[in-house]
C-alpha cells in the first residue's frame, strides 16, 4: 500500500505493484505535460526490484529547458499535486501528491546533474547487490532512529549515497 504521512518515515518490503503504480502516474503526467516533457523516469528505491523503501513513488520529469517548469506547475496542480518550489535543491522543482504522500515528482533539466545522478544511482542499485544491501541496511538503521523526522532520515542517507557513488566511479563533474 502506498503512502507515508508527511514528515514521517515508514519503510515497507518491496511491493511488485510499485512499477505499475509508477506507470499509471507516468501516463497521467505525460498526458498533462505532453509537449514539455522529454522523459519521465521511475527513480528512488521503489524503482529497484526487491528493495525496502518508503512506499511512495518518486518520478523524475525531464525538460529540455528548465525554465519551462513554470508551465508545468498549473498542469501538475490540476492532477492534484502540490508545488513545493525547489525545496532545497536548486534546479529541481518538487511536487507531492496525496495525504499521506503517495508520489513525489522532481521536474529537472533532462541530462542535467540531478537527472544523471539519479539515473546512475538507481541503475547502480539495480545491478549491484552489495551496494543495494549496504544501502538498505543504512536506511533501516536510519528509519529506526528517525521515524518521526523525514528530514533527519533523508540527511542521514547522504554519507552512504556519497560512498556508494564514489565506489561506482561517479564524480560530480559527470
Amino acid at each position: 500500500m502506498l503512502g507515508v504521512p508527511q514528515g514521517r518515515v515508514r519503510l515497507a518490503d518491496y511491493d511488485p505493484s510499485w512499477p505499475e503504480a509508477f506507470a499509471r502516474e507516468r501516463d497521467r503526467i505525460a498526458g498533462a505535460l505532453v509537449e514539455l516533457s522529454t522523459g519521465i523516469e521511475h527513480i528512488g528505491s521503489t524503482a529497484v526490484e526487491g528493495m525496502r523503501s518508503k512506499p511512495l513513488i518518486d518520478i523524475m520529469v525531464g525538460l529540455t529547458r528548465i525554465e519551462d517548469h513554470t508551465l508545468c506547475v498549473p498542469r501538475l496542480e490540476a492532477l492534484g499535486y502540490v508545488y513545493k518550489g525547489e525545496f532545497g535543491l536548486p534546479g529541481r522543482h518538487f511536487f507531492v501528491l496525496g495525504d499521506p504522500t503517495t508520489h513525489h515528482v522532481h521536474v529537472v533539466a533532462r541530462g542535467g546533474h540531478f537527472w544523471r545522478l539519479n539515473i546512475h544511482f538507481r541503475d547502480l542499485l539495480r545491478r549491484d547487490p552489495r551496494a543495494r544491501e549496504a544501502y538498505v541496511a543504512e536506511k533501516d538503521r536510519l528509519a529506526r532512529e528517525h521515524a518521526g523526522s523525514r528530514e533527519q532520515y533523508t540527511a542521514g542517507k547522504d554519507a552512504i549515497i556519497r560512498r556508494l557513488l564514489s565506489e561506482s566511479g561517479w564524480t560530480d563533474e559527470e
